[in-house]
């Protein structure tokens, strides 16, 4: 079965975006090269803050709509709860730990 992930990636200056897709480390190679036009190329989005998987895409749309109905303070707080150093997730993809989203 399919995994699918809501994420929220950043910049330097913390600004916030959500997305869900069905294959999160492509995805975020997608926003860290440009290739995505629009708001994440616009403002250098280049940051994996945090993310979620969810066995069924409905539900991870759900999430996705939940979360980006949020104030901006509780997107804040979700992040830190997990990723308190806003560690760039998506580093370990990158022989710097972990080489997949399978040993989460």
């Amino acid at each position: 079965m399919p995994d699918y992930y809501v994420y929220i990636m950043t910049n330097r200056s913390r600004s916030l975006y959500t997305g869900v897709t069905n294959d999160l480390e492509r995805r975020v190679q997608e926003h860290k090269q440009k290739l995505v036009p629009g708001f994440t190329s616009k403002y250098n989005i280049n940051t994996l803050a945090w993310y979620e998987t969810f066995s069924n895409v409905g539900q991870a749309i759900e999430g996705e709509k939940r979360i980006k109905g949020w104030s901006r303070l509780k997107k804040l707080a979700l992040i830190e709860a997990k990723n308190p150093h806003w560690e760039d997730l998506s580093d370990r993809w990158n022989g710097n730990g972990d080489s997949s989203l399978r040993s989460e």
